[in-house]
């Protein structure tokens, strides 16, 4: 039977992302080379914060202060990184419409652009999931299931893998957010990337009180809701006023 919670809880932590994958970006070998791009640099931009968090580490206070101020670096860290990412998307972006125009071929269409970004943001999540939470289920594999003292009503795994889920839907969709905050100036959509990743960040810190795991847990599937939500509601109204504008061109 521990095979087979092993399977369920990497299923649960990874299983949309597969899906995801499967039906939307190997149809198109580009968006492959995009999610594989992405996990690595953000897998690197993860490996150069922990190389700056080794040396504050282990934290000498179990203060929460501490805790939360280490988490504000890191999402400050990772929100820079992204500005980042949006610049050389652009420099990409770029080039693919030169290297469009000089074979004759069109040039990238908002759908296009909104899978490259849905892939970056994903890429994102997959590098999130591999570093904080692919690890600590390994051992789920093993003979026995594990709890620990202060959340005794949930196995540690499917904790670790509905966190692991509820932040790759947070990054995914940040990503597109963010992506059309950035090409529209929209100041709402640039601003609530931020806000909703620290707020997640945050939330994870409930976790660390007797019982907090039932509360902390589903708040952060309900702020990944919330962030599919508002996503789902941005595109939604860009490809409406796509459309709105290409009939009123032609």
């Amino acid at each position: 039977m521990t095979l087979e919670s092993g399977v369920g809880y990497v299923l649960i932590a990874l299983g949309p992302t597969l899906s995801l994958f499967v039906s939307v970006i190997a149809q198109k070998p580009f968006l492959i080379l995009t999610l594989l791009s992405s996990t690595l640099f953000w897998l690197i931009s993860l490996i150069v914060l922990s190389g700056a968090w080794r040396g504050f580490l282990p934290l000498k206070t179990s203060s929460l202060w501490a805790y939360a101020f280490l988490l504000l670096t890191s999402v400050g860290f990772q929100e820079a990184v992204r500005v980042l990412f949006w610049k050389l998307y652009k420099k990409l972006e770029g080039m693919l419409d030169a290297f469009a125009d000089r074979i004759s071929k069109p040039r990238l269409v908002l759908a296009d652009k909104m899978l490259i970004s849905l892939t970056g943001g994903l890429g994102h999540g997959v590098a999130h999931a591999v570093f904080f939470s692919l690890s600590l289920l390994t051992p789920a594999f093993g003979p026995a299931t594990f709890f620990i003292d202060k959340c005794s009503s949930m196995p540690f795994f499917l904790v670790s893998a509905i966190m692991s889920l509820g932040f790759t839907i947070i990054h995914t969709f940040c990503m597109v957010i963010a992506f059309e905050g950035y090409a529209g100036g929209t100041k709402t959509d640039q601003v609530f990337v931020p806000i909703i990743h620290l707020i997640a960040a945050m939330l994870t810190l409930v976790n660390l009180a007797p019982g907090g795991c039932v509360v902390g847990v589903p708040l952060l599937c309900f702020v990944a809701a919330l962030t599919a939500q508002h996503c789902w509601r941005i595109v939604w109204r860009r490809l409406a006023e796509h459309r709105h504008r290409t009939q009123s061109n032609s």
